[in-house]
């Protein structure tokens, strides 16, 4: 989402990917996602991230609250 609107605004979640690095872009929005969607990721996102095994979870960082709820989940997939 920060770090590659343009692909957002083309409603594109999976370029948005292949534009900004998985790595990078995940390490860089956390602190910014967490500010606000701080419940909703504890609610869906984070389920849904740890259930889709790291393939979906690209579509929904492309959102933005997904993007939020992603970049933790995500952040604790990588992790793994």
């Amino acid at each position: 989402g920060i770090s590659c609107p343009q692909p957002i605004a083309d409603s594109g979640n999976e370029p948005c990917v292949r534009q900004c690095p998985d790595s990078m872009a995940v390490i860089q929005p956390p602190p910014v996602a967490v500010t606000f969607p701080g419940p909703i990721l504890s609610s869906f996102p984070q389920d849904s991230v740890v259930g889709s095994s790291g393939a979906p979870v690209f579509g929904g960082f492309g959102g933005s609250l997904g993007f939020g709820g992603s970049s933790l989940g995500y952040g604790g997939l990588y992790g793994s």
